[in-house]
């Protein structure tokens, strides 16, 4: 699977651009079996980045209906990543104070009455009914990386004391409506995962564990994708070192709902650990930005290993990517060559 992954490619109202829409084909055609979009946000406020994918409007839809027929004709499966950014969301990018499930001064931003908290629930319902008209075969909830439902999940970030805050079953109450809401609406052959981070932003293992276990009982989901910075290292709380942060998931009893991770899966041999460990796919970020068609390259060769880094920008743009979403790739630090680490010959031929 591809990693839904920041490019801030598409136009700034949300529409695709054929930027996006070249990147996310060219990994079709590389034989990814399920691409999947960039976090696509279900509300105008919840805009967590410039350039974002939106879903929140029909005015969107075009865009969408030729994204999913595009990545549909390769073969692969069209999935889009269901997301809003809460207290995360720049603030000039809306020109209003972002939203948190309560009032946080750190980022100035406001909590969310009940009433708009149920709005949240009906829009990211509403958003995959849209995506599945526009011809995508599902859709993943974005539950990680400190976004809204992170924040509702987090004791340092809900501070509520209705029915959405304090206990772990309140906090997580909005994630399952969410769910509950999309398999309801949707039917039971639209594919429907949840991404969720065990670390970091005020996550406990512990609660993730029991959240992964409910959605896996609820029958509601299809797959988990739990993004784990790093598949291969020990829990950064020392607590929970008796087992790789892995494992502790792999131990979970899945029923018929798939597994699927990512964090630091580069290499062929990689993925042979990755699915050997119990996992049932994985998601390919990194090496995908640098391989459109990595998934060939490894089903032909299981030592595969991905171009060194720092690679040119003249490279990225081959693999399918923009100026846009190169500019922002040189926040990665060692992954596009600075033009001082160019060959004299080469700066000139650029200047040129």
């Amino acid at each position: 699977m591809l990693a839904p992954l920041t490019n801030q490619q598409s136009h700034e109202n949300g529409q695709l651009s054929n930027e996006e829409l070249k990147w996310l084909t060219m990994r079709a055609e590389g034989g990814f079996g399920l691409v999947m979009t960039c976090a696509s946000h279900v509300q105008e406020v919840g805009k967590g980045f410039s350039g974002q994918l939106g879903i929140f409007s029909d005015n969107l839809n075009e865009g969408h209906i030729k994204l999913t027929t595009k990545i549909k004709e390769q073969g692969s499966l069209a999935v889009i990543q269901l997301h809003h950014a809460g207290m995360r969301t720049p603030p000039e990018l809306i020109n209003e104070q972002p939203v948190c499930p309560s009032d946080n001064e750190e980022t100035n931003a406001r909590g969310l009455t009940l009433k708009e908290v149920r709005q949240l629930r009906d829009d990211f319902i509403a958003a995959a009914i849209r995506a599945k008209k526009c011809g995508y075969n599902g859709v993943e909830v974005h539950g990680a990386h400190g976004y809204i439902l992170t924040q509702f999940l987090s004791l340092e970030t809900n501070k509520r004391t209705d029915n959405y805050g304090g206990s772990l079953l309140n906090r997580s109450r909005l994630l399952f409506e969410i769910v509950d809401g999309i398999r309801a609406q949707c039917g039971k052959d639209f594919l429907l995962g949840v991404r969720l981070s065990p670390e970091k932003f005020g996550m406990d293992i512990q609660e993730i564990k029991f959240i992964c276990q409910q959605l896996i009982d609820g029958g509601s989901i299809d797959f988990l994708d739990l993004s784990l910075w790093d598949c291969f290292k020990k829990p950064e709380d020392n607590k929970y070192q008796d087992l790789s942060l892995l494992a502790h998931f792999t131990s979970l009893d899945f029923k018929n709902v798939l597994l699927t991770v990512a964090g630091k899966i580069r290499t062929g041999k990689d993925v042979s650990n990755v699915l050997n460990s119990g996992v049932d796919f994985v998601t390919i970020g990194r090496s995908g930005i640098l391989h459109h068609d990595f998934p060939i390259k490894v089903i032909e060769n299981p030592n595969f290993e991905p171009v060194e880094t720092p690679v040119s920008a003249q490279y990225l743009f081959n693999e399918g990517l923009s100026e846009k979403f190169i500019k922002y790739m040189r926040r990665w630090p060692g992954f596009v060559l600075q033009e001082s680490q160019l060959e004299p010959t080469k700066r000139t031929e650029k200047k040129l």
